[in-house]
Protein backbone atom coordinates (compact mmCIF):
# COMPACT_ATOMS: atom_id res chain seq x y z
CA UNK A 1 0.00 0.00 0.00
CA UNK A 2 1.54 3.53 -0.86
CA UNK A 3 1.13 5.13 2.33
CA UNK A 4 4.07 1.92 3.87
CA UNK A 5 6.20 1.33 0.67
CA UNK A 6 7.26 3.17 -2.40
CA UNK A 7 7.40 1.83 -5.99
CA UNK A 8 10.35 1.87 -7.84
CA UNK A 9 9.40 4.24 -10.08
CA UNK A 10 8.86 7.14 -6.84
CA UNK A 11 12.07 6.20 -5.26
CA UNK A 12 14.25 7.31 -8.44
CA UNK A 13 11.88 10.78 -8.58
CA UNK A 14 12.76 10.88 -4.82
CA UNK A 15 16.38 9.93 -5.63
CA UNK A 16 16.73 12.79 -8.62
CA UNK A 17 15.03 15.32 -6.11
CA UNK A 18 17.56 14.46 -3.16
CA UNK A 19 20.29 14.63 -5.62
CA UNK A 20 19.24 18.10 -7.13
CA UNK A 21 19.25 19.15 -3.70
CA UNK A 22 22.76 18.13 -2.62
CA UNK A 23 24.51 19.77 -5.64
CA UNK A 24 22.24 22.27 -6.32
CA UNK A 25 20.82 23.74 -3.07
CA UNK A 26 22.39 22.13 -0.28
CA UNK A 27 26.03 23.64 -1.00
CA UNK A 28 24.38 27.65 -1.62
CA UNK A 29 21.57 27.58 0.95
CA UNK A 30 23.96 30.11 3.47
CA UNK A 31 24.99 31.69 1.02
CA UNK A 32 21.22 32.87 -0.37
CA UNK A 33 19.98 33.11 3.17
CA UNK A 34 22.41 35.77 4.31
CA UNK A 35 21.89 37.67 1.02
CA UNK A 36 18.48 37.37 0.45
CA UNK A 37 19.09 36.29 -3.07
CA UNK A 38 16.38 34.31 -5.20
CA UNK A 39 17.67 31.16 -6.89
CA UNK A 40 15.56 31.69 -10.31
CA UNK A 41 18.21 30.31 -12.47
CA UNK A 42 18.38 27.67 -9.93
CA UNK A 43 14.68 26.48 -10.40
CA UNK A 44 14.71 26.40 -13.73
CA UNK A 45 17.09 23.94 -13.71
CA UNK A 46 14.65 22.20 -11.24
CA UNK A 47 11.65 22.49 -14.14
CA UNK A 48 13.99 21.49 -16.78
CA UNK A 49 13.73 18.14 -14.24
CA UNK A 50 10.28 18.14 -14.95
CA UNK A 51 9.83 20.02 -10.81
CA UNK A 52 7.85 23.05 -11.72
CA UNK A 53 4.39 21.97 -12.82
CA UNK A 54 4.53 18.60 -11.31
CA UNK A 55 1.16 17.35 -11.09
CA UNK A 56 -0.91 19.57 -13.43
CA UNK A 57 -1.20 17.49 -17.11
CA UNK A 58 1.26 16.59 -19.41
CA UNK A 59 -0.69 18.02 -22.12
CA UNK A 60 0.54 20.88 -21.83
CA UNK A 61 3.96 20.35 -20.83
CA UNK A 62 3.37 19.16 -16.99
CA UNK A 63 4.50 16.38 -15.44
CA UNK A 64 1.13 14.28 -14.91
CA UNK A 65 2.66 13.23 -11.68
CA UNK A 66 0.62 12.75 -8.18
CA UNK A 67 0.44 14.63 -5.08
CA UNK A 68 2.06 11.45 -3.19
CA UNK A 69 4.93 12.08 -6.07
CA UNK A 70 4.96 15.77 -5.45
CA UNK A 71 5.17 15.30 -1.62
CA UNK A 72 8.38 13.03 -2.12
CA UNK A 73 9.74 15.77 -4.27
CA UNK A 74 9.25 19.38 -1.88
CA UNK A 75 10.74 16.95 1.02
CA UNK A 76 13.65 16.11 -0.85
CA UNK A 77 14.25 19.74 -2.29
CA UNK A 78 13.69 20.72 1.53
CA UNK A 79 16.91 19.23 2.19
CA UNK A 80 18.89 21.01 0.49
CA UNK A 81 17.10 24.73 1.24
CA UNK A 82 13.55 24.72 2.91
CA UNK A 83 12.56 28.28 1.27
CA UNK A 84 13.25 26.83 -2.50
CA UNK A 85 11.48 23.76 -1.74
CA UNK A 86 8.80 26.04 -0.11
CA UNK A 87 8.07 28.35 -3.21
CA UNK A 88 8.65 25.51 -5.60
CA UNK A 89 5.30 24.30 -3.75
CA UNK A 90 3.74 27.64 -4.52
CA UNK A 91 4.75 27.83 -8.02
CA UNK A 92 3.30 24.03 -8.36
CA UNK A 93 -0.19 25.14 -6.61
CA UNK A 94 -0.33 28.03 -8.71
CA UNK A 95 -0.02 26.25 -11.69
CA UNK A 96 -2.02 23.46 -10.79
CA UNK A 97 -5.03 25.70 -10.26
CA UNK A 98 -4.96 27.36 -13.65
CA UNK A 99 -4.63 23.74 -15.28
CA UNK A 100 -7.63 22.20 -13.24
CA UNK A 101 -9.90 25.67 -13.03
CA UNK A 102 -8.83 27.07 -16.50
CA UNK A 103 -10.43 26.81 -19.64
CA UNK A 104 -8.49 25.29 -23.02
CA UNK A 105 -7.06 28.86 -23.88
CA UNK A 106 -6.17 29.62 -20.31
CA UNK A 107 -4.28 25.92 -19.97
CA UNK A 108 -2.11 26.24 -23.54
CA UNK A 109 -1.18 30.38 -22.70
CA UNK A 110 0.12 29.52 -19.22
CA UNK A 111 1.19 26.14 -18.47
CA UNK A 112 3.99 25.61 -20.81
CA UNK A 113 5.85 28.43 -19.52
CA UNK A 114 4.86 27.69 -16.05
CA UNK A 115 6.37 24.02 -16.23
CA UNK A 116 9.76 25.24 -17.66
CA UNK A 117 9.92 28.93 -15.29
CA UNK A 118 9.77 30.66 -18.19
CA UNK A 119 7.14 32.37 -15.87
CA UNK A 120 6.73 32.36 -12.20
CA UNK A 121 3.70 32.12 -10.60
CA UNK A 122 2.39 33.15 -7.00
CA UNK A 123 -0.96 33.10 -5.02
CA UNK A 124 -2.67 35.93 -3.97
CA UNK A 125 -5.22 35.02 -1.35
CA UNK A 126 -3.98 36.84 2.08
CA UNK A 127 -4.43 40.65 2.62
CA UNK A 128 -3.43 43.28 5.50
CA UNK A 129 -6.97 42.47 7.17
CA UNK A 130 -7.76 39.22 5.98
CA UNK A 131 -5.81 36.82 7.22
CA UNK A 132 -7.18 33.36 8.54
CA UNK A 133 -10.81 35.15 7.72
CA UNK A 134 -9.73 34.41 4.32
CA UNK A 135 -13.55 34.97 2.90
CA UNK A 136 -13.54 38.56 4.21
CA UNK A 137 -11.32 39.70 1.82
CA UNK A 138 -11.47 43.44 0.38
CA UNK A 139 -9.91 42.99 -3.00
CA UNK A 140 -12.70 44.46 -5.43
CA UNK A 141 -12.83 43.05 -9.32
CA UNK A 142 -15.78 45.20 -10.67
CA UNK A 143 -17.11 44.70 -14.41
CA UNK A 144 -16.49 47.09 -16.89
CA UNK A 145 -17.10 45.39 -20.18
CA UNK A 146 -14.62 42.71 -21.00
CA UNK A 147 -12.76 43.70 -18.34
CA UNK A 148 -12.70 43.71 -14.54
CA UNK A 149 -11.16 46.51 -12.93
CA UNK A 150 -9.14 45.61 -9.87
CA UNK A 151 -8.47 47.67 -6.64
CA UNK A 152 -7.12 46.35 -3.47
CA UNK A 153 -3.61 44.83 -1.94
CA UNK A 154 -2.34 41.72 -0.92
CA UNK A 155 -0.43 40.81 1.87
CA UNK A 156 2.54 38.67 2.42
CA UNK A 157 2.78 37.16 -0.85
CA UNK A 158 6.04 34.87 -2.12
CA UNK A 159 7.16 35.94 -5.15
CA UNK A 160 6.73 39.56 -5.19
CA UNK A 161 8.21 41.32 -7.64
CA UNK A 162 9.59 39.02 -8.97
CA UNK A 163 6.39 36.66 -10.47
CA UNK A 164 5.25 37.21 -13.32
CA UNK A 165 1.38 36.12 -12.99
CA UNK A 166 -0.71 36.50 -9.97
CA UNK A 167 -3.53 33.82 -9.23
CA UNK A 168 -5.50 36.50 -7.05
CA UNK A 169 -8.41 35.94 -5.60
CA UNK A 170 -10.77 38.77 -5.92
CA UNK A 171 -14.18 39.90 -4.65
CA UNK A 172 -16.75 40.44 -7.24
CA UNK A 173 -20.00 40.24 -5.67
CA UNK A 174 -21.47 40.08 -2.34
CA UNK A 175 -19.71 39.63 1.14
CA UNK A 176 -18.95 36.61 2.01
CA UNK A 177 -17.30 33.32 0.42
CA UNK A 178 -19.81 33.48 -2.88
CA UNK A 179 -18.96 36.58 -3.72
CA UNK A 180 -15.04 35.83 -4.71
CA UNK A 181 -13.74 35.33 -7.93
CA UNK A 182 -10.31 34.09 -9.15
CA UNK A 183 -8.34 35.97 -11.86
CA UNK A 184 -4.74 35.27 -13.45
CA UNK A 185 -3.16 39.19 -13.12
CA UNK A 186 0.02 39.57 -15.04
CA UNK A 187 3.21 41.78 -13.49
CA UNK A 188 3.54 43.64 -16.37
CA UNK A 189 -0.64 44.68 -16.00
CA UNK A 190 -0.59 49.07 -16.04
CA UNK A 191 -1.55 49.83 -12.31
CA UNK A 192 0.51 46.85 -10.57
CA UNK A 193 2.85 47.63 -8.32
CA UNK A 194 4.68 45.80 -5.06
CA UNK A 195 5.74 46.77 -1.34
CA UNK A 196 8.88 47.09 -0.34
CA UNK A 197 10.40 43.92 0.56
CA UNK A 198 9.45 42.07 3.91
CA UNK A 199 12.37 41.42 6.95
CA UNK A 200 11.62 38.17 7.99
CA UNK A 201 12.77 35.63 10.65
CA UNK A 202 13.42 32.92 7.66
CA UNK A 203 12.57 32.23 4.46
CA UNK A 204 15.45 34.55 3.08
CA UNK A 205 15.91 32.75 -0.39
CA UNK A 206 12.78 34.09 -1.74
CA UNK A 207 11.25 37.77 -1.98
CA UNK A 208 7.84 38.55 0.20
CA UNK A 209 6.02 41.76 -0.48
CA UNK A 210 2.63 43.04 -0.75
CA UNK A 211 0.69 43.40 -4.25
CA UNK A 212 -0.85 46.38 -5.24
CA UNK A 213 -3.56 46.54 -7.48
CA UNK A 214 -4.75 50.01 -8.70
CA UNK A 215 -7.19 50.36 -11.23
CA UNK A 216 -5.76 47.06 -13.11
CA UNK A 217 -7.76 46.46 -15.95
CA UNK A 218 -7.76 42.53 -16.35
CA UNK A 219 -9.73 40.80 -19.14
CA UNK A 220 -12.62 39.02 -17.94
CA UNK A 221 -10.82 35.81 -20.31
CA UNK A 222 -8.42 35.98 -17.34
CA UNK A 223 -11.01 34.66 -14.77
CA UNK A 224 -10.66 31.04 -13.72
CA UNK A 225 -14.01 29.29 -13.94
CA UNK A 226 -16.71 31.18 -13.31
CA UNK A 227 -17.89 34.32 -10.70
CA UNK A 228 -18.50 33.36 -7.48
CA UNK A 229 -16.42 30.09 -7.38
CA UNK A 230 -12.81 31.34 -6.12
CA UNK A 231 -13.22 30.65 -2.52
CA UNK A 232 -13.90 26.64 -3.74
CA UNK A 233 -10.84 27.63 -6.06
CA UNK A 234 -8.54 28.64 -3.37
CA UNK A 235 -9.49 26.28 -0.64
CA UNK A 236 -8.87 23.03 -3.04
CA UNK A 237 -5.44 25.00 -4.01
CA UNK A 238 -4.55 24.76 -0.54
CA UNK A 239 -5.70 21.49 -0.01
CA UNK A 240 -2.68 20.20 -1.86
CA UNK A 241 -0.90 23.33 -0.65
CA UNK A 242 -0.97 21.79 2.79
CA UNK A 243 0.57 18.75 1.51
CA UNK A 244 3.19 20.20 0.03
CA UNK A 245 4.25 23.13 3.09
CA UNK A 246 4.13 19.59 5.50
CA UNK A 247 6.62 17.67 3.04
CA UNK A 248 8.58 20.79 3.27
CA UNK A 249 8.97 20.61 6.86
CA UNK A 250 9.66 17.31 6.69
CA UNK A 251 12.58 17.64 4.38
CA UNK A 252 14.17 20.09 6.76
CA UNK A 253 13.83 18.47 9.63
CA UNK A 254 15.32 15.60 8.49
CA UNK A 255 18.50 17.25 7.10
CA UNK A 256 18.50 19.06 10.83
CA UNK A 257 18.49 15.44 11.93
CA UNK A 258 21.54 14.29 9.93
CA UNK A 259 23.38 17.55 10.88
CA UNK A 260 22.28 15.77 14.53
CA UNK A 261 23.40 12.74 13.96
CA UNK A 262 26.76 13.62 12.39
CA UNK A 263 27.98 15.86 15.40
CA UNK A 264 26.81 13.45 18.40
CA UNK A 265 29.02 11.18 16.50
CA UNK A 266 32.02 13.66 16.66
CA UNK A 267 31.68 15.26 19.29
CA UNK A 268 33.60 14.67 22.74
CA UNK A 269 32.48 15.36 26.12
CA UNK A 270 33.62 13.74 29.46
CA UNK A 271 35.31 11.33 27.21
CA UNK A 272 33.35 9.47 25.10
CA UNK A 273 31.40 10.74 22.31
CA UNK A 274 27.73 12.83 23.26
CA UNK A 275 26.11 10.09 20.96
CA UNK A 276 27.02 7.35 23.40
CA UNK A 277 24.98 9.42 26.42
CA UNK A 278 21.61 7.26 26.85
CA UNK A 279 19.61 10.35 27.05
CA UNK A 280 20.74 11.76 23.72
CA UNK A 281 20.12 8.30 22.24
CA UNK A 282 17.04 8.79 23.77
CA UNK A 283 16.42 12.35 22.30
CA UNK A 284 17.71 10.62 18.67
CA UNK A 285 14.90 7.99 18.71
CA UNK A 286 12.14 10.32 19.47
CA UNK A 287 13.09 13.12 16.80
CA UNK A 288 13.51 9.74 14.58
CA UNK A 289 10.12 8.54 15.16
CA UNK A 290 8.09 11.06 15.80
CA UNK A 291 9.33 12.31 11.95
CA UNK A 292 8.43 8.89 10.19
CA UNK A 293 5.30 8.72 12.02
CA UNK A 294 4.18 12.40 10.13
CA UNK A 295 5.69 11.08 6.97
CA UNK A 296 3.71 8.41 6.90
CA UNK A 297 0.38 10.05 7.84
CA UNK A 298 1.81 13.01 5.15
CA UNK A 299 1.71 10.14 2.63
CA UNK A 300 -1.69 8.76 3.50
CA UNK A 301 -3.64 12.33 3.39
CA UNK A 302 -1.60 12.77 -0.03
CA UNK A 303 -2.99 9.08 -1.43
CA UNK A 304 -6.51 10.38 -0.09
CA UNK A 305 -5.91 13.65 -2.18
CA UNK A 306 -5.11 12.13 -5.18
CA UNK A 307 -8.15 9.77 -4.42
CA UNK A 308 -10.80 12.30 -4.45
CA UNK A 309 -11.41 10.62 -0.72
CA UNK A 310 -14.61 12.57 0.82
CA UNK A 311 -12.16 13.30 3.92
CA UNK A 312 -9.32 14.55 1.68
CA UNK A 313 -9.37 18.00 3.73
CA UNK A 314 -9.82 17.35 6.69
CA UNK A 315 -7.07 14.64 6.18
CA UNK A 316 -5.06 17.36 5.00
CA UNK A 317 -5.37 20.01 7.41
CA UNK A 318 -4.11 17.03 9.97
CA UNK A 319 -1.33 16.11 8.17
CA UNK A 320 -0.49 19.73 7.65
CA UNK A 321 -0.76 20.29 11.40
CA UNK A 322 1.34 17.35 12.57
CA UNK A 323 4.04 17.72 10.10
CA UNK A 324 4.94 21.51 10.45
CA UNK A 325 4.48 20.79 14.05
CA UNK A 326 6.86 17.81 14.31
CA UNK A 327 9.31 19.54 11.18
CA UNK A 328 9.89 22.42 13.67
CA UNK A 329 10.78 20.29 16.71
CA UNK A 330 12.85 18.06 15.31
CA UNK A 331 15.23 20.94 13.86
CA UNK A 332 14.58 22.82 17.34
CA UNK A 333 15.72 19.71 19.42
CA UNK A 334 18.23 19.18 16.74
CA UNK A 335 19.92 23.11 17.17
CA UNK A 336 19.87 22.22 20.82
CA UNK A 337 21.67 18.82 20.49
CA UNK A 338 24.06 20.68 18.99
CA UNK A 339 24.44 22.86 22.19
CA UNK A 340 26.30 26.48 21.15
CA UNK A 341 27.38 25.56 17.95
CA UNK A 342 23.65 25.19 16.91
CA UNK A 343 23.10 29.01 17.37
CA UNK A 344 25.67 29.74 14.76
CA UNK A 345 24.93 30.22 11.40
CA UNK A 346 28.02 27.85 10.26
CA UNK A 347 26.39 24.88 11.17
CA UNK A 348 23.08 25.51 9.45
CA UNK A 349 20.72 24.17 11.69
CA UNK A 350 19.27 27.67 13.23
CA UNK A 351 18.43 28.69 9.54
CA UNK A 352 15.99 25.11 9.28
CA UNK A 353 14.87 26.25 12.36
CA UNK A 354 14.30 29.90 11.26
CA UNK A 355 12.90 28.67 8.00
CA UNK A 356 10.35 25.96 9.28
CA UNK A 357 8.64 28.32 12.06
CA UNK A 358 6.64 29.81 9.57
CA UNK A 359 5.02 26.34 7.84
CA UNK A 360 3.22 26.51 11.14
CA UNK A 361 1.60 29.71 10.06
CA UNK A 362 1.14 29.63 6.56
CA UNK A 363 -1.12 27.76 4.42
CA UNK A 364 -3.76 28.37 7.11
CA UNK A 365 -2.18 28.58 10.48
CA UNK A 366 -1.89 25.25 12.74
CA UNK A 367 -4.96 27.09 14.82
CA UNK A 368 -7.13 27.19 11.47
CA UNK A 369 -6.32 23.00 10.66
CA UNK A 370 -7.48 22.26 14.06
CA UNK A 371 -10.42 24.35 13.54
CA UNK A 372 -11.05 22.33 10.10
CA UNK A 373 -10.88 19.00 11.81
CA UNK A 374 -12.80 20.07 14.86
CA UNK A 375 -15.67 21.14 12.50
CA UNK A 376 -15.53 17.91 10.69
CA UNK A 377 -15.97 15.90 14.00
CA UNK A 378 -18.98 18.00 15.38
CA UNK A 379 -20.47 18.07 12.28
CA UNK A 380 -20.54 14.33 12.18
CA UNK A 381 -21.84 13.99 15.09
CA UNK A 382 -24.67 16.24 13.85
CA UNK A 383 -25.32 13.87 11.27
Amino acid sequence: MTQFSLTDDQIAVRDMALAFAADNLAPHALEWDEKKHFPVDVMREAASLGMAAIYTRDDVGGSGMTRLDAALIFEALATGCPAVSAYLSIHNMAAWMIDRYGNEEQRQRYIPRLATMELIASYCLTEPGSGSDAAALKTRAVRDGDHYIVNGVKQFISGAGTSDIYVTMVRTGEEGASGISTLVIEKDMPGVSFGAQEKKMGWNAQPTAAVIFEDVRVPVANRLSDEGQGFKIAMSGLDGGRINIGACSLGGAQAALDKALAYTGDRKAFGKRIADFQALQFKLADMATELECARTFLWRAASALDAKALDATKLCAMAKRMATDVGFQVANDALQLHGGYGYLADYGVEKIVRDLRVHQILEGTNEIMRLIVARDLVGRGNR
